[in-house]
Parts: structure tokens; sequence; C-alpha cells
């Protein structure tokens, strides 16, 4: 067992030599309309109390890569390493040195409580025994056949002096082959394909079920998790007794049907292995049949789409907007980028599945106010992107955001943000294997029932909504995309698995002259 860097002193957190055991009430709002004409509300305060349980062993995890040749999966294997080995590097600003920038689990910290009127933060790593990034082991597949080296260098995202202290490991790493269907990414992927794996549907799930097994074997690891950082496909079809159950889907695969996608494919590996699959695309990877085979199998899923930069700063300054009570009327995105993902989304069907996954994001946070917007009513939101090449991974984003406000004026924000795409990706697919992992070994009894039956998260890992665009969540759950709720989501309940109450900025020990203080 990891030694943890925080005790919580509380008669209701007991430590074993297994578990971390913390008992939480839980408080939530239950409203309800009494009268619909003149909208009066009935709130009710809701407190479960709740037994949380988390193993505190902390298992060697294997990372497997589905388009680990790609810009983002020669990234992180070169951060991974660079890390590990601590290294330094000479470029024309000075020295560098090997961090976990834009992570939020190695560098981005929580507020712990309160010391002597001072606020103490904590790395949010510090909170539960997480993975040590130094002791994962990485593979993966990729349809095309360079090492992990050559693939370094054609990416064009690693300072040349890096990639020259990286070049000989990352020499050794060869993709796995890997699916390639024409009809699900775009034509100009052809010549990437000379790494693929033949047969029949059937003979390819088997395949690749034997690379994660082969994988888990040789590396001697306890869990993996795997991670669809290839490119990005066209909208799946869903259709009756092809996709939309585990059974019809399985079935599926045994006839060689056509439209299941790559993605699902690896999906359905990773349930049928017990592992769990995030998806870093934007496509619907996820089909019915396959959370059915994740709530069956009971493995974990979650996605679908990084978000590292321009979405992201938009679920924040919406968000901002919004509260504020100003009114956003337009919002236009313009994109290029010079990298393969760029290249891949120049067709039409591929945009189009980046473009949904692009354009949901403000959702929740304009139906969360009735007075600035009738029902039904949302703002013109337009996404557009472009391919060009000289820029390579060097991403620019315009965003211009129009908005209503006080007796008919108006407010624009312009916003240009030029961004290294896989430098912002890399650490998130850090995050979310972190994370995944972490959740997986939380579970959840409620106090009061007789038999204390624990039980875990559910098989969509919704939590990982921050680091997603278009957050997967179960049936019948509200999609969150504001960035500060998906933020607090996971501090608060990293906070809830130590008995620890939210943390809710009210300050009131220091806002009232209490007789007593707080």
């Amino acid at each position: 067992m990891e030694e943890m860097k925080i005790h919580v002193k509380s008669p209701n957190v007991k430590y074993t030599e297994e578990f971390l055991e913390a008992d939480y009430e839980y408080h939530t709002t239950k409203v309800t309309k009494t009268d619909d004409k003149v909208l009066k509300y009935t709130v009710t305060p809701v407190a479960t109390k709740l037994k949380i349980r988390t193993k505190l062993n902390v298992p060697k995890l294997g990372v497997m890569l589905v388009g680990w040749g790609g810009n983002n999966g020669t990234t992180i294997t070169a951060a991974l390493l660079a890390n590990k080995k601590k290294l330094t590097w000479n470029t024309k600003d000075g020295i560098k040195k090997a961090n976990w920038y834009g992570s939020i689990t190695q560098s981005s910290t929580v507020k712990l409580g309160n010391s002597d009127g001072e606020d103490v933060y904590v790395p949010m790593s510090w909170m539960l025994p997480m993975v040590d990034p130094d002791q994962i082991e990485i593979d993966g597949w990729d349809i095309s056949n360079l090492n992990l080296a050559d693939a370094m260098e054609r990416a064009k995202v690693i300072d040349y002096n890096l990639q020259i202290q990286l070049k000989a490991e990352m020499a050794e790493m060869k993709p796995r082959r890997s699916l390639y269907y024409p009809d699900f990414i775009a034509a100009n992927q052809e010549d990437r394909a000379n790494n693929v794996i033949s047969g029949s549907k059937t003979e390819q799930l088997n395949l690749i079920r034997r690379d994660i097994s082969e994988f888990k074997t040789t590396k001697n690891v306890d869990k993996v998790i795997i991670v669809w950082t290839a490119n990005t496909e066209r909208f799946a079809e869903i259709i009756p007794g092809v996709n939309d159950t585990g059974e019809n889907l399985l079935k599926s695969i045994k006839e060689n049907h056509s439209e299941i996608s790559p993605s699902t494919m690896f999906a359905v590996a990773a349930a049928l292995e017990g592992c769990t699959y995030i998806n870093g695309s934007p496509q619907n990877t996820f089909v019915p049949g396959a959370i059915d085979l994740a709530e069956k199998h009971k493995t974990f899923i979650a996605g679908d789409d990084f978000k590292s930069g321009q979405t992201k700063l938009k679920s924040v300054l919406v968000d901002f907007l919004v509260s504020a009570g100003i009114k956003p009327v337009s919002i236009v995105s313009y994109n290029h980028l010079g990298n393969n993902d760029g290249y891949n989304l120049s067709a039409p069907q591929q945009f189009r599945s980046k473009e949904i996954s692009k354009s949901n994001v403000v959702d929740d946070m304009v139906h969360s106010n009735s007075i600035l917007y009738e029902p039904g009513e949302k703002p013109d939101h337009c996404v557009v992107i472009k391919y060009v090449p000289y820029v390579g991974d060097s991403k620019r984003a315009l965003d211009e955001y129009t908005s209503e406000i006080m007796l008919g004026g108006h407010n624009t924000l312009v916003v240009h943000n030029t961004c290294e795409d896989s430098l912002l990706a890399s650490p998130i697919i850090l995050d979310l294997v972190i994370l995944a992992e972490l959740f997986s070994r939380v579970s959840f009894a409620e106090n009061e029932s007789e038999n204390e039956n624990f039980i875990a998260f559910h098989p969509i890992l919704s939590v990982l909504s921050y680091l997603c665009k278009a957050p997967l969540v179960p049936q019948g759950a509200p999609v969150i995309n504001a960035l500060f709720k998906q933020r607090a989501a996971i501090e608060n309940i990293l906070r809830a698995c130590l008995s620890l109450p939210p943390e809710n900025s009210m300050l009131l020990e220091h806002r009232v002259h209490f007789a007593k203080k707080l």
C-alpha cells in the first residue's frame, strides 16, 4: 500500500490495510413544481448517508493507444519517457525540462482546508493514492507501420533536441497492426494504411483481444486501459438488430456487418477483456450495443473527444456570460490546423462528427437561464475547420461571441487562440487514464442498508466530463458542460472519499463575527 500524504483525523474515516472507508452524508435538493400557472416550487433538502470505500493498493497500469503512431500517441509516449528520465534539453529560449503542465492530476492543486486563516492547497494527486506516471507501461496499435521514433519525427511536435535523446528507445517501439475500414475515415488516409489487420471481423476482434492479453502478460500489468486517439470517424448509423444491444452487436461482428466501426470494434474487445475504454475522438463509438456490453462485463467507458483548447475556453466563457445575466446570441468558431487530424477532418463526414461534439458544448448553460432564453431558444452556433498544412500541430482558433446586454445593447468578445494541439491533448490522456483507474477502485454503500452491498460507479464514467468535449453520461442523467462544475465534481468526489465536506467557498468564518470561531 502506498503511503498517503494526507491523513484525516475523524471518527468518520477508517483506514485498513486494504481500504480507506469514509462515512459521508450526501446532500441534494429535491424541487417540485406546485403551481404551473404561477411557477411556485416546493424545495426539500435530502440527505443520504453513504459509506465510500476506496481500495488503497495502486495497480501496475498498462495503457494501450489506438493510433499510437499519431501526433497524440507519439507525444504522450515522449512525455512519459522524458518525465521518467527527468530529461532537459536546449532550445533557442534556453534550457527546458520535462514537466506535466496541462495535467490536473500532476500539475494542479486543490484546496484542502484552512490553517490559521491561510488556505492550504495540495497537489490533486495527494488526495488519494493514484498511479504514478513513471510506472505506466505503454503499447498500442496504428494503421501506419512507422516505429515511434520515426512517427515522432513525422509529427513535428517534440523539440528536436529532445527527440535526439528519445530516439533510440522510441525506435524500439512499433505499433501493432490496427483496423482500417476506408468507409469510416477520410480517403486521404489510405497512404498511411500499411499496417492493418486482415480477415473477418471476428478474426480481427480475436487478434485485438490477443494483443491486449499478450501486453498484459508480457509487461506484467494488473490493469489495462485502452484509449482511442486515432482518426475521427464518421458517425455510425444506429440500426435495430445490428448494434442496438450487446447481443446484436456481437452477432453483427460474426456476420461481418459493414456498419460496425473500427473504434466500436476496439470498444467491444476492451469490454470482453475487462478493460476500461476511453474514446478520444468525436464519433459515436459507444453505440447502444457497446454500452450494453460494458455494463454486462462490468467495465468502464468514457468519452467523447478530448477537450483541450477552444472548446474548454468556450465552456468557461459561455458559463461566465450566462451566469452574469448576459445573453450570448451568436457563437462563431473558426479553426485551422495542419496535422493529420486536420487532414482527416477535411472530409465532410468526418468534419460532421467533430462539428457535433463542438456544437453541443453550451446547451446546459443556455438551458439553465429561462430569463434569457425562451424554451427551445439557443445561440446561433457555427463551427468551421480548415486544413492548412503549414501550421502543423500549432492549431489556430478564432472565436467571436456576440451577446445582447441591457436595453438593446450588444457586447462582442473576440478570442484568438494558438495552441500546440498534441501538447495540450497528451496531459489530458494522462489524466483520463489516472482518474479512470482511481475511480474504478471506489465503491459506495448506503449506510442505513442492512447488508452494506458496495456498488461501483456507473460503467459510464461521467465524472471524467471535464476532460471530454461531448461528455458521455448514463441515460437520463444531465449533461454538464460548464467547466467549473465539472472540475468541482472531481474535487468534491475526492473529498467525499475522505469524508470531507464539499468546498463551497462560503467562508462564513471570515464573513460573520461568530462568538466562537468556526
